[in-house]
């Protein structure tokens, strides 16, 4: 297997709905966080790729299509260049608005200390952040910043910017694809990963 399209947009921009969204077009199966919680089977890898390992990127996305969110949004520049062949999506909302996402949700989940060797404060915090992702002004600054890299690096053809809203018309044109007859996938709230979180017993309130 191979990966068909490669996501480069930060957590808490309707990746987890883009992931849904690309499973229903059979594009998937569509790599996500959520697919390396405690228990999974390729959750170590990342692990010992986010401490230094090298990476075997085949091995990484076994059985998988197509990726999007951290881990792998991460390490799109390397992505772009072992997959020539596949698609870029870049998802994005505005910077305020992902900020306040993040902000009551990934970011209170890594000062929870509740997982303190996780992908969450191993790459999202240490990496992605500089070890600073309580730093407003920095963590906007990195997300925009990431979205202008993107912009500048892929090609236009390659290239899909999918904001939060954008529905499946944009993303089915792009694909060549039929839109489907359901309607665009919406999860992931705020409210859902709280929940999500406190089912484990991690309070993020």
């Amino acid at each position: 297997m191979t990966l068909k399209v490669i996501g480069t947009g930060f957590g808490r921009t309707g990746t987890d709905s883009m992931r849904a969204a690309l499973n229903i077009l059979g594009v998937g199966p569509t790599h996500h966080m959520f697919e390396l919680e405690e228990g999974m089977p390729l959750r170590q890898p990342w692990l010992d790729l986010a401490k230094g390992s090298q990476p075997d990127w085949d091995f990484l996305f076994s059985g998988y299509h197509a990726c999007v969110d951290w881990p792998s949004a991460y390490y799109w520049r390397s992505l772009i260049k072992v997959y020539p062949e596949a698609k870029v999506l870049l998802t994005m909302r505005s910077a305020e608005s992902w900020w306040n996402s993040f902000e009551a949700t990934i970011l209170k989940y890594i000062q929870s200390g509740d997982d303190p060797n996780g992908l969450a404060k191993l790459l999202v915090a240490e990496q992605v952040f500089d070890g600073r992702p309580d730093d407003r002004n920095h963590a906007i600054a990195t997300y925009n910043r990431n979205i202008e890299e993107v912009i500048a690096t892929v090609d236009t053809e390659r290239l899909l910017i999918h904001s939060l809203g954008d529905g499946w018309e944009p993303l089915c044109n792009w694909l060549g694809l039929s839109v489907p007859e359901v309607s665009y996938p919406s999860g992931n709230t705020t409210q859902d990963i709280v929940g999500r979180f406190a089912e484990k017993g991690v309070d993020l309130s």
